[in-house]
C-alpha cells in the first residue's frame, strides 16, 4: 500500500494508505454514519463530486456483490451503473470479505473502476474537523508524487447534468398507471419501488420538457450538488403545475425542487445529513420515522408559497424533510424512503404516491 495524505482546504491534514486506484483525486470531503451499505452508497450518483467518508470504522468484510442487470433493465444489487463517489475513505479496511452474494474485495473493485480508497484514517477525528468546521473540499496526494496535486470544483457545478440520463428509457411498459421519473440522478431502488407496484415508467432527463406527454403522474428523483443549478427543471415543474392537478412525488433533490416551484428558498447544510439514522417527526403528529439520508442542502421551510406546507420536519435540527400542497396531491420527502440498505420505516410514501394516481 502507497503512503496517501488526505489535505482539507483548511490545511488539515491526514495520513493513511491507499488500498484503490492509486491516483490523486480531489472534491467534497463528506461523511456517512451508516454501519453499512457502502456498495448502495458508492452508486448512489447523489455522491458525485464527493469524497465519502465512512465513520464506522470497519468496512469491506461482506465484499462486493456482482454487478448484474435484471429483465427489467434494473440493477440486481447496485444503485446505478457505476461507482459515482470520487474517493472513499475509511479507517479499517477489511481485506477478507465473507458474504454469500459477495464475487470480488472492496479493493479489487474500486481498483477496477479508477476508484482511489484510503485507510488507516482516523476517521472520528476527521469527522469531529468536518463538523466543526463544515465541509470542504480535499485532496488526496501520494507522497512519493507530492508535487502531483489534484484540482476539483464542487461549488457552481451542475452535478445533476453530469448523472441524469440523456434519453427518454422505459420501464414496466404496460403494466399500470403510467409515471414520469425526472431523472436527476435517480436510484435503482426508486425504480425498483414503483416497478414492484405494477407502475410503468417514462425515465427522462432533468431538463426534459415532460408536459405533453400522456401520463398518470409525476416523480421527481433525487440526484447530487445544488438545487438552484435546476432552475430548467423547476421551470418545467411550475409548469406542470399551473397545467394539471396530477400527482406529484419527490425524493431528496426532487423534494428540493418541488419546493423551488413552490417558491421557497434553498440552504447549504454546515456538513448534511448523510447516514440511516436520521430521526424525522410527520407535522402535526407525535409520529417519528428512523429515516435514510444523503444531501447537503435543505428547503427553508418558512420560505413556501401560502398553498405549502411542511410534511416533515429533522427531529435533530428542525430542517425541512418534506413538504405538501395543501390541496392538491403534491408532496416530497428530503429523505429516501426506498434505502436499499434500510431502514425500511417509510416506504408508505410510495404506496401514498401509487393511492392518488388515477
Amino acid at each position: 500500500m502507497r503512503d496517501v495524505t488526505l489535505v482539507l482546504s483548511d490545511g488539515t491534514k491526514f495520513r493513511g494508505k491507499s488500498f484503490g486506484y492509486d491516483a490523486p483525486v480531489a472534491g467534497e470531503v463528506v461523511f456517512n454514519t451508516a454501519m453499512m451499505g457502502y456498495p448502495e452508497s458508492l452508486t448512489d450518483p447523489s455522491y458525485a463530486g464527493q469524497m465519502l467518508v465512512m465513520t464506522f470504522p470497519l468496512v469491506g468484510n461482506y465484499g462486493v456483490p456482482p454487478f448484474t442487470i435484471e429483465k427489467n433493465q434494473i440493477p440486481s444489487f447496485m444503485e446505478s451503473d457505476k461507482i459515482y463517489a470520487s474517493a472513499l475513505i475509511v479507517s479499517d479496511y477489511t481485506e477478507d470479505y465473507s458474504h454469500w452474494n459477495a464475487v470480488e474485495s472492496l479493493a479489487a473493485w474500486l481498483k477496477r473502476e479508477h476508484i482511489p480508497g484510503i485507510t488507516g484514517i482516523d476517521t472520528r477525528e476527521l469527522t469531529k474537523v468536518l463538523r466543526a468546521h463544515g465541509v470542504m473540499m480535499g485532496q488526496i496526494i501520494f507522497d512519493d508524487e507530492p508535487n502531483n496535486i489534484p484540482e476539483a470544483n464542487y461549488e457552481g457545478v451542475n452535478f445533476v447534468d453530469k448523472v441524469s440520463t440523456k434519453e427518454i428509457i422505459r420501464y414496466n411498459e404496460g403494466a399500470g398507471k403510467r409515471v414520469v421519473l425526472v431523472d436527476c440522478g435517480v436510484k435503482a431502488n426508486i425504480l425498483r419501488e414503483l416497478v414492484d407496484r405494477k407502475i410503468e415508467i417514462i425515465r427522462v432527463p432533468w431538463n426534459y420538457d415532460y408536459t405533453s406527454l400522456e401520463y398518470d403522474g409525476l416523480f421527481l428523483a433525487n440526484g447530487p450538488g445544488d438545487p438552484d443549478m435546476c432552475n430548467d427543471a423547476v421551470e418545467i415543474i411550475r409548469k406542470q403545475m399551473s397545467q394539471s392537478t396530477k400527482p406529484i412525488c419527490g425524493i431528496c433533490m426532487g423534494n428540493q425542487l418541488l419546493a423551488k416551484a413552490a417558491g421557497a428558498k434553498i440552504y447549504k447544510l454546515k456538513y448534511g445529513h448523510r447516514g440511516h439514522n436520521q430521526p424525522v417527526r410527520m407535522v402535526g403528529t407525535n409520529k417519528c420515522y428512523v429515516t435514510s439520508q444523503n444531501h447537503g442542502y435543505a428547503v427553508d421551510g418558512g420560505t413556501l408559497g401560502k398553498d405549502w406546507e411542511e410534511l416533515f420536519v429533522n427531529m435533530n435540527d428542525g430542517s425541512n424533510e418534506g413538504i405538501r400542497h395543501k390541496e392538491n396531491p403534491w408532496f416530497s420527502s428530503q429523505f429516501h424512503p426506498e434505502a436499499s440498505s434500510g431502514p425500511v420505516d417509510t416506504e408508505f410514501m410510495f404506496d401514498k404516491f401509487v393511492e392518488t394516481l388515477k
